[in-house]
């Protein structure tokens, strides 16, 4: 049991040194959308700040919370001109009930092996459930980072908009 806790805390720490943060530039990555078309986050750089948010299960309690708030705000984030971009691990046919299901007007990416939740440096796996967001700029540089637990969606898209509404990333 204490070697157990004791890589659990080591396994964290870890990952807490290998967690993208502010300053670091926006990895880049091609994944399916939720119609099964190629995302290519490059191709938006410039052109709007990027708001990326990892969510767990498709329907899963937390992840309709999450979804929804930033769904709700969703008018908030388009006139700060962020582009708001949901990953998850689900398939594109999962995204797609999903996304209709709740009438989401943001775009839902398929990462079904955790590339790109490896790539941002997110933890996955037993007791890593952790939703983890990440704010560039026009330029392409992550200038914010928000790490939580969230027992209601709107408290989470919260947070983000009133970094984007107080810091006015340009």
């Amino acid at each position: 049991m204490l070697l157990t806790l004791a890589l659990l805390f080591a396994a964290n720490v870890i990952y807490a040194q290998s967690s993208l943060k502010a300053g670091d530039k926006l990895p880049l990555f091609v994944l399916k959308d939720q119609d099964g078309n190629d995302f290519v986050v490059s191709e938006y750089i410039g052109k709007h700040k990027l708001v990326i948010f990892f969510y767990h299960k498709d329907d899963s309690e937390m992840a309709v919370k999450e979804v929804c708030g930033f769904r709700d705000s969703y008018p908030d984030f388009k006139a700060a001109n962020a582009m708001i971009i949901g990953i998850g691990n689900g398939s594109v046919e999962s995204h797609k009930a999903f996304r209709k299901q709740h009438n989401l007007p943001y775009v839902l990416l398929s990462d079904p092996q955790n590339d790109a939740l490896r790539l941002f440096g997110s933890k996955t796996g037993f007791f890593h459930d952790m939703r983890d967001t990440f704010i560039t700029d026009l330029g392409g540089n992550i200038t914010y980072t928000y790490r939580g637990h969230f027992k209601k969606g709107e408290i989470y898209s919260e947070k983000v908009l009133s970094y984007l509404r107080t810091d006015g990333v340009n």
